[in-house]
Protein backbone atom coordinates (compact mmCIF):
# COMPACT_ATOMS: atom_id res chain seq x y z
CA UNK A 1 0.00 0.00 0.00
CA UNK A 2 1.21 3.22 -0.91
CA UNK A 3 1.36 5.40 2.10
CA UNK A 4 0.19 9.90 1.52
CA UNK A 5 2.05 12.37 3.33
CA UNK A 6 1.11 15.18 4.98
CA UNK A 7 1.35 18.87 5.67
CA UNK A 8 0.81 19.30 9.92
CA UNK A 9 -0.25 23.34 9.98
CA UNK A 10 -1.91 25.04 13.41
CA UNK A 11 -4.64 27.47 14.76
CA UNK A 12 -1.36 30.04 15.87
CA UNK A 13 2.17 29.90 16.90
CA UNK A 14 3.17 28.15 20.23
CA UNK A 15 0.12 25.78 20.08
CA UNK A 16 2.03 22.38 20.20
CA UNK A 17 2.20 21.71 16.35
CA UNK A 18 5.94 19.78 16.93
CA UNK A 19 4.70 18.42 20.29
CA UNK A 20 1.65 16.84 18.08
CA UNK A 21 3.76 16.07 15.12
CA UNK A 22 5.94 13.84 17.20
CA UNK A 23 2.99 12.24 18.87
CA UNK A 24 2.04 11.18 15.46
CA UNK A 25 6.00 9.72 14.30
CA UNK A 26 5.21 7.95 17.95
CA UNK A 27 1.56 6.62 16.50
CA UNK A 28 2.57 5.58 13.15
CA UNK A 29 5.74 4.33 14.23
CA UNK A 30 3.86 1.76 16.12
CA UNK A 31 2.07 0.76 13.05
CA UNK A 32 4.94 -0.88 11.58
CA UNK A 33 5.76 2.59 9.37
CA UNK A 34 9.34 4.89 9.03
CA UNK A 35 7.78 8.12 9.39
CA UNK A 36 10.14 10.96 8.11
CA UNK A 37 9.61 14.50 9.84
CA UNK A 38 10.35 17.43 7.73
CA UNK A 39 10.46 21.19 9.00
CA UNK A 40 11.37 23.31 5.89
CA UNK A 41 11.56 26.40 7.06
CA UNK A 42 12.15 27.75 11.09
CA UNK A 43 13.58 30.56 12.76
CA UNK A 44 15.66 30.53 15.90
CA UNK A 45 18.16 27.99 16.93
CA UNK A 46 20.37 26.14 20.06
CA UNK A 47 23.53 25.18 20.54
CA UNK A 48 23.01 21.81 20.85
CA UNK A 49 26.50 19.77 21.39
CA UNK A 50 28.49 22.15 19.27
CA UNK A 51 26.27 22.56 16.58
CA UNK A 52 23.59 25.27 16.01
CA UNK A 53 19.82 23.75 15.33
CA UNK A 54 16.13 24.41 15.78
CA UNK A 55 15.01 23.35 18.16
CA UNK A 56 11.60 21.88 17.39
CA UNK A 57 13.84 20.27 14.82
CA UNK A 58 15.90 18.63 17.14
CA UNK A 59 13.32 17.52 18.84
CA UNK A 60 11.45 16.35 15.11
CA UNK A 61 14.41 14.33 14.35
CA UNK A 62 14.68 12.61 17.72
CA UNK A 63 11.31 11.61 17.56
CA UNK A 64 12.16 9.66 14.34
CA UNK A 65 15.47 8.21 15.85
CA UNK A 66 18.09 10.66 14.23
CA UNK A 67 18.04 8.56 10.75
CA UNK A 68 17.14 11.47 8.54
CA UNK A 69 19.80 14.25 6.68
CA UNK A 70 19.21 17.26 9.04
CA UNK A 71 19.55 19.55 5.73
CA UNK A 72 16.87 17.66 4.34
CA UNK A 73 14.71 17.51 7.27
CA UNK A 74 15.50 21.24 7.88
CA UNK A 75 16.43 22.92 4.27
CA UNK A 76 15.95 26.43 5.73
CA UNK A 77 17.29 27.10 9.19
CA UNK A 78 17.10 31.39 9.89
CA UNK A 79 19.01 32.59 13.70
CA UNK A 80 16.72 34.96 14.47
CA UNK A 81 13.12 33.36 16.27
CA UNK A 82 11.50 35.81 14.38
CA UNK A 83 9.05 35.21 11.39
CA UNK A 84 10.42 33.47 8.55
CA UNK A 85 10.19 35.56 5.94
CA UNK A 86 12.05 38.58 7.99
CA UNK A 87 14.83 35.81 8.64
CA UNK A 88 15.03 35.37 5.20
CA UNK A 89 15.04 38.80 4.29
CA UNK A 90 17.61 39.92 7.48
CA UNK A 91 20.19 36.78 6.00
CA UNK A 92 19.68 37.42 2.51
CA UNK A 93 18.52 34.07 1.96
CA UNK A 94 15.44 33.69 -0.49
CA UNK A 95 13.54 30.36 0.09
CA UNK A 96 13.20 28.55 -2.73
CA UNK A 97 10.60 26.06 -3.67
CA UNK A 98 13.04 23.53 -5.64
CA UNK A 99 15.47 23.33 -2.65
CA UNK A 100 12.11 22.69 -0.69
CA UNK A 101 11.29 20.34 -2.86
CA UNK A 102 14.34 18.03 -3.47
CA UNK A 103 14.44 17.84 0.06
CA UNK A 104 10.99 16.23 0.21
CA UNK A 105 11.81 13.70 -2.42
CA UNK A 106 14.69 12.51 -0.82
CA UNK A 107 13.10 12.47 2.12
CA UNK A 108 10.16 10.42 0.78
CA UNK A 109 12.76 7.48 -0.79
CA UNK A 110 13.93 6.81 2.50
CA UNK A 111 10.32 6.35 4.50
CA UNK A 112 7.23 5.37 4.13
CA UNK A 113 5.60 8.49 4.81
CA UNK A 114 6.74 11.70 5.51
CA UNK A 115 5.21 14.58 7.92
CA UNK A 116 5.83 18.48 6.60
CA UNK A 117 5.69 20.47 9.42
CA UNK A 118 4.99 24.15 8.78
CA UNK A 119 6.76 27.30 10.98
CA UNK A 120 3.80 28.91 12.52
CA UNK A 121 0.20 29.40 11.73
CA UNK A 122 -0.99 28.22 8.18
CA UNK A 123 -0.74 31.66 6.65
CA UNK A 124 2.60 33.13 7.59
CA UNK A 125 4.76 34.76 4.73
CA UNK A 126 7.52 33.28 3.49
CA UNK A 127 8.50 36.10 1.00
CA UNK A 128 6.40 38.87 -0.25
CA UNK A 129 4.47 36.65 -3.00
CA UNK A 130 4.49 33.40 -0.62
CA UNK A 131 3.19 31.96 2.36
CA UNK A 132 3.40 28.86 4.19
CA UNK A 133 0.34 27.49 2.69
CA UNK A 134 1.76 27.27 -0.52
CA UNK A 135 4.09 24.39 0.59
CA UNK A 136 1.03 21.90 0.94
CA UNK A 137 -0.27 23.02 -2.87
CA UNK A 138 3.50 22.65 -3.96
CA UNK A 139 4.67 19.00 -2.98
CA UNK A 140 0.13 18.08 -3.08
CA UNK A 141 -0.12 17.69 0.39
CA UNK A 142 -3.14 16.73 2.59
CA UNK A 143 -3.62 19.22 5.77
CA UNK A 144 -3.31 17.82 9.31
CA UNK A 145 -4.65 20.72 11.61
CA UNK A 146 -3.39 21.11 15.07
CA UNK A 147 -6.31 23.28 17.24
CA UNK A 148 -4.75 24.62 20.05
CA UNK A 149 -7.45 24.60 22.84
CA UNK A 150 -7.65 28.07 24.40
CA UNK A 151 -9.72 30.96 23.85
CA UNK A 152 -9.93 31.80 20.52
CA UNK A 153 -9.91 28.28 19.34
CA UNK A 154 -13.14 27.84 17.42
CA UNK A 155 -12.61 30.83 14.91
CA UNK A 156 -9.09 30.49 14.56
CA UNK A 157 -9.85 26.28 13.76
CA UNK A 158 -12.64 27.37 11.70
CA UNK A 159 -10.73 30.28 9.70
CA UNK A 160 -7.52 27.90 9.19
CA UNK A 161 -9.87 24.97 7.95
CA UNK A 162 -11.63 27.83 5.19
CA UNK A 163 -8.25 28.91 4.13
CA UNK A 164 -6.73 25.19 3.13
CA UNK A 165 -9.88 24.56 1.18
CA UNK A 166 -9.66 27.67 -0.59
CA UNK A 167 -6.90 26.40 -1.97
CA UNK A 168 -8.26 23.48 -3.35
CA UNK A 169 -6.54 21.15 -0.50
CA UNK A 170 -7.99 18.78 1.71
CA UNK A 171 -8.07 18.88 5.50
CA UNK A 172 -7.21 15.38 6.31
CA UNK A 173 -7.94 15.49 9.98
CA UNK A 174 -7.36 17.52 13.15
CA UNK A 175 -5.66 16.96 16.39
CA UNK A 176 -7.30 18.52 19.93
CA UNK A 177 -3.96 19.74 21.49
CA UNK A 178 -4.09 21.53 25.11
CA UNK A 179 -0.92 23.43 24.70
CA UNK A 180 -1.34 24.91 28.77
CA UNK A 181 -3.82 24.81 31.42
CA UNK A 182 -7.09 23.32 30.32
CA UNK A 183 -9.56 26.00 28.74
CA UNK A 184 -12.61 26.86 30.22
CA UNK A 185 -15.68 24.94 28.76
CA UNK A 186 -13.14 22.10 27.35
CA UNK A 187 -15.48 19.80 26.30
CA UNK A 188 -18.33 21.99 24.85
CA UNK A 189 -15.93 24.07 22.73
CA UNK A 190 -14.28 20.57 21.72
CA UNK A 191 -17.68 19.45 20.66
CA UNK A 192 -18.54 22.67 18.67
CA UNK A 193 -14.71 22.03 17.10
CA UNK A 194 -16.52 18.29 16.05
CA UNK A 195 -19.85 20.42 14.79
CA UNK A 196 -17.93 23.12 12.35
CA UNK A 197 -14.67 21.40 10.98
CA UNK A 198 -15.48 18.37 8.54
CA UNK A 199 -12.82 16.34 8.72
CA UNK A 200 -12.10 13.49 10.93
CA UNK A 201 -10.57 14.09 14.57
CA UNK A 202 -7.35 12.04 15.36
CA UNK A 203 -6.79 12.72 19.27
CA UNK A 204 -6.97 14.71 21.77
CA UNK A 205 -3.71 15.66 23.59
CA UNK A 206 -4.31 16.88 27.19
CA UNK A 207 -1.75 19.07 28.81
CA UNK A 208 1.12 16.25 30.35
CA UNK A 209 1.58 16.71 33.55
CA UNK A 210 4.64 18.15 34.90
CA UNK A 211 5.37 15.02 36.85
CA UNK A 212 5.94 13.22 33.90
CA UNK A 213 7.95 15.20 31.87
CA UNK A 214 11.29 13.57 32.11
CA UNK A 215 12.17 14.38 28.41
CA UNK A 216 10.48 16.14 25.52
CA UNK A 217 10.77 12.86 23.53
CA UNK A 218 9.13 10.54 26.64
CA UNK A 219 6.43 13.34 26.94
CA UNK A 220 5.31 13.06 22.93
CA UNK A 221 5.32 8.81 23.19
CA UNK A 222 2.96 9.62 26.14
CA UNK A 223 0.79 12.17 23.57
CA UNK A 224 0.40 9.10 21.00
CA UNK A 225 -1.57 7.11 23.43
CA UNK A 226 -4.21 9.63 22.84
CA UNK A 227 -4.04 9.49 19.27
CA UNK A 228 -6.23 7.19 16.75
CA UNK A 229 -4.39 7.11 12.94
CA UNK A 230 -6.04 5.07 11.45
CA UNK A 231 -7.86 8.04 9.12
CA UNK A 232 -4.55 8.75 7.87
CA UNK A 233 -3.09 5.22 7.16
Amino acid sequence: MIMKNYFITGTDTEIGKTFATCALIHALTARGLKVAPMKPIAAGTINLNGTDINEDVAVLMSAAGNTFPISDVNPYCFREGIAPHIGSRHERRPIEIEVIRKSYQRLATLSDMVLVEGAGGYSVPMSDTQSMADIPKWLELDVILVVGMRIGCINHATLTADAVRARGLKLAGWIANTPASQMAAYEENLATLKQVIAAPLLGTIPRIPASYLVSALDATKLAAKHLDVTAIV
